[in-house]
């Protein structure tokens, strides 16, 4: 598939070769992937899909992946499921969460960008490689690196959630803890890049690694019965994942897959490290770095590279940005696990926060199909409500036990 796809300057629009970088040697704006899409339209037909897999590699025609390519691991295809508690709850209709809280092998939609990046890591000869992380990627690096053979370094901020470094360590990689936030780590990670010639996913082969994000939008498009939805709620830390989606609905859309619509895109960012949704709100053209401060540690990215992208497309799309506190993220991750059944982990709290917010506003009309997208699983966060659930008393095995426990701590009370 390689003659399809190619890298593109996101700015003045350069055209490069596939190679592992992720600048324009002329104006230093991101990379992206491009393809011919006039190719594409006469190789690969909706109809196909049918027959595959449901899961990430369904869509292989549309990922930058090398000739010859066989996927190891059957990654995505997770499920959108319709809300009725919360949506009756918040007063709106057609409320869809797409829920990668279970996406295979990490609990992340971070298995659908590495699988790309590891891709194109083989592609290129790497044979170390990495990552800079808030967590999620290091967890779902190890555990592909560990799954297809492949000698894995991972660099993280000193104070991540112990879950999500036991997440990584269990798989074997290396990890290197950093006195210092996400924007620290990144920064160092590009000189790792340069210095020993490594595959960093979200450096060297971001363009490649970001790809991975439209199989998210694919799965929507398609479990929406090939349309697009009104409203998508994206969480945002490096503003990538937003714009991704977006990618995939246009995609979709120029191959005749699905009709062509205005979808409004809603960021939803914590308070503590909100530098797009503040961006958005103060009608800047480029957000403002922040120093993060929040619970929410994967989406405390201070300086987004993809910010100043995902301002413009959520401006162009009509839509809107948004955040919450600690408190409300807390709030939201159990009222979202006690309406829907899904334990989400601090970045749902805050999509999901920010969707009622959104509602209550008046952005997100009640008739609106709205799909709200949850990223990591709950297990990797426990840190963050463990003191809302103290352990409870224990009593003897004995049904008088039992029944002053319901009178006493429940309020019920025992009949005869």
């Amino acid at each position: 598939m390689s003659e399809v796809y190619f890298l593109r300057c996101r700015e003045c629009g350069k055209r490069f070769p596939n190679a592992p970088r992720s600048f324009c040697e002329e104006c230093f704006a991101p990379l992206e992937v491009s393809y011919d899409y006039e190719q594409l339209r006469n190789t690969v037909k909706r109809e196909a899909l049918s027959r595959r897999a449901f899961n990430m590699w369904r869509y292989s025609e549309l990922l930058p992946l090398p000739t010859g390519f066989t996927p190891s691991l059957a990654i995505g295809g997770t499920p959108l499921l319709r809300s009725r508690n919360l949506a009756a709850k918040w007063g709106v209709k057609n409320l869809y969460i797409k829920n990668d809280a279970v996406c295979f092998p990490s609990l992340s939609f971070k298995d659908r960008v590495v699988a790309t990046a590891l891709a194109a890591s083989k592609r290129f000869g790497f044979k170390t490689v990495g990552c800079s992380s808030t967590g999620n990627l290091a967890n779902s690096v190890a555990a592909q690196c560990a799954q297809q053979g492949i000698d894995a370094c991972v660099f993280i901020p000193a104070d991540l959630e112990p879950a999500k470094i036991l997440n990584t360590a269990v798989y074997g990689a290396r990890i290197i803890r950093i006195n210092g936030n996400y924007d620290h780590v990144n920064r160092l990670c590009t000189q790792v890049a340069d210095r020993f010639q490594w595959g960093l996913v979200n450096v060297n082969l971001r363009p490649y690694y970001a790809e991975g994000s439209k199989t998210h939008g694919y799965e929507i498009a398609e479990q929406l019965g090939w349309e697009l939805p009104d409203n998508v709620v994206v969480p945002m830390a490096g503003g990538s994942l937003i714009g991704k989606i977006a990618k995939a609905f246009c995609e979709l859309a120029h191959l005749g897959w699905v009709e062509p619509k205005q979808v409004k895109f809603f960021g939803a960012q914590a308070t503590g490290c909100s530098p797009i949704a503040d961006g958005i709100k103060r009608n800047l053209s480029r957000y403002e770095p922040q120093r993060p401060n929040t619970i929410a540690r994967s989406l405390a990215i201070g300086s987004p590279a993809d910010g100043p992208f995902a301002i413009r497309l959520i401006r162009e799309s009509g839509g809107w940005a948004e955040d919450i506190s600690d408190p409300e993220i807390i709030d939201s991750i159990k009222l979202l696990a006690e309406n829907e059944g899904i334990f989400a982990e601090t970045a749902g709290g805050v999509t999901a926060g920010v969707t009622a917010k959104l509602i209550q506003q008046g952005r997100i009309k009640s008739d609106e199909t709205t799909v709200v997208c949850i990223t990591g699983n709950g297990l990797k966060t426990t840190d963050a409500i463990a003191a809302d659930f103290p352990a409870t008393a224990s009593i003897e095995p004995k049904l008088e036990a039992f029944e002053t426990l319901l009178r006493e701590q429940f309020n019920e009370t025992v009949t005869v």
